[in-house]
């Protein structure tokens, strides 16, 4: 599928990840892009892609990822300016790392990691994501109704669209991570059901398992946690740049004959 003059939409768009894929988005020529994010910064990134890119392109819309009339909302203002969105690319992620079990050594009781916690990671991880990309589906199938279209009909057909859930090498289980483990594991099972379903619109889904990024969200372990406990585990030996995941993303979207997952993780290879 052609990057060049559709329309997408990123979530987490400013910073990280988000951020480097709604750049690398608007260099390879895409008509306009929502920047979905509720960081105070979304509408400076916003400000310095177009400069980038010499044209309005990117778009600022602030709010909650997990709110379903947020998101209502940003679709039906994309659509209405710049048509269905093509592209979805739901980047938001947040980790609240903790055991799953642990001894308070003065009373000797074990403490189980917050279910409330548990509950956040998974709604900004895992199910954000999935509605997102429902609803990308959802505009799609809309506008070939209105065309007058039913099932989708290649070689005919061009795609119509493509969904990218991001992962992560954690998704195999990584200590200290029991509600990011989940929700990451969680969206590969959601993507290979969506790609059966979403394919009779002409949506292709899939997922990219980043490792160590260099993003804000890891550099807040600290620098001598990422020297002893990621770098000599990956053997790039150094963090992945978020542009080199952001490539990758394109890859997929570009690429349709690219299913399923995609692991761009350096070569991390965790001890036991």
């Amino acid at each position: 599928m052609k990057i060049e003059g559709k329309v997408a939409l990123v979530t987490g768009a400013a910073s990280g990840i988000g951020e480097a894929v709604a750049c690398e988005l608007a260099r390879r020529g895409v008509n306009a892009i929502a920047l979905v994010d509720r960081g105070e910064n979304t509408a400076e990134v916003a400000r310095k892609i177009n400069a980038r890119a010499a044209r309005p392109v990117a778009e600022a819309l602030v709010g909650d990822v997990t709110d379903p009339v947020f998101r209502s909302n940003v679709f039906k203002q994309m659509r209405d300016k710049h048509g269905v969105v093509n592209i979805c690319v739901p980047a938001a992620g947040i980790t609240r790392d903790g055991l799953a079990v642990k001894v308070d050594k003065d009373t000797g009781r074990a403490v189980v990691y917050s279910q409330d916690l548990f509950q956040k990671v998974t709604d900004v991880n895992l199910i954000a994501p999935i509605f997102w990309a429902l609803e990308t589906v959802a505009t799609i199938t809309e506008e070939r109704h209105r065309c007058g279209l039913g099932q989708w009909a290649p070689p005919e057909e061009k795609l119509w669209g493509t969904v990218v859930f991001i992962g992560s090498v954690s998704s195999q289980g990584n200590k200290g991570q029991i509600a990011y483990a989940a929700s990451k594991a969680g969206l590969e099972g959601a993507a290979a059901t969506l790609m059966k379903e979403a394919i009779y619109h002409g949506v292709r889904c899939c997922v990219i398992h980043p490792g160590f990024t260099d993003t804000p969200m890891v550099r807040a372990l600290g620098d001598e946690f990422i020297k002893k406990n990621i770098l000599p585990f990956t053997q790039l030996r150094r963090l992945i740049r978020p542009d080199e995941i952001a490539d990758a993303i394109c890859f997929l979207i570009a690429n349709s004959a690219v299913s399923g997952e995609l692991w761009a993780d350096a070569g991390w290879h965790p001890s036991a």
